[in-house]
């Protein structure tokens, strides 16, 4: 008679323990999850939270801040333009502000509020301000010297809306750009040593 071949158990290391214990099945043998977040977890939670701060000091943005600056965008750009109308043309260009209040001015209409001087008339807008509340004033003098010259000294004008206040200032060479509080330029294309 034969008998059938016995498979030999092996042994384990804990007593009374078999090779088809639950605890040695694939289940069993991955590492418990613990309670917690992953990384990835936090790093989502921690990126939603970052956007939605953000997004929050944008709504909360100051609105006279924001008119401001785009009042003195627009002003930085039409100095440039008449600076280059001025070179062009080799006449004498210069930006007055009208009368001596000049953001008071412009709110009555038909006043303007400031205009260049020794342009063709339509080449540049003689005009209002975007906000009709803006105050401005030339720092040092009654009008900015815009050229024929390229080099046109340092001048700086102040504008200011709701008790703030922003400067626009060129070093003579560089162009007109919006001056932090620090006094140092936001513009990359102004020389950041323009002096207050």
């Amino acid at each position: 008679m034969v008998r059938p071949a016995v498979k030999a158990k092996t042994p384990t290391s804990a007593p009374g323990s078999s090779s088809r214990s639950p605890l040695n099945s694939p289940a069993a043998l991955r590492a418990p999850r613990t309670a917690g977040f992953t990384l990835v977890e936090l790093m989502v939670v921690l990126l939603l939270v970052a956007l939605v701060s953000g997004l929050a000091s944008l709504a909360l943005r100051d609105g006279n801040e924001a008119r401001l600056e785009r009042d003195g965008q627009r002003l930085a750009a039409l100095l440039e333009a008449g600076r280059a109308e001025a070179r062009a043309s080799g006449v004498a260009v210069r930006f007055e502000l009208a009368g001596a209040d000049a953001g008071a001015a412009a709110g009555k209409s038909g006043d303007l509020a400031f205009r260049f001087v020794g342009l063709p008339p339509g080449s540049l807008p003689d005009g209002h301000w975007l906000e009709p509340a803006l105050q401005a004033r030339i720092v040092g003098a009654r009008a900015l010297r815009l050229g024929p010259e390229p080099l046109i000294g340092a001048q700086r004008i102040v504008l200011s809306l709701g008790g703030r206040e922003l400067v626009l200032a060129t070093d003579g060479l560089a162009p007109f750009a919006v001056l932090d509080r620090a006094g140092d330029s936001q513009s990359a294309g102004a020389t950041p040593g323009t002096s207050p």
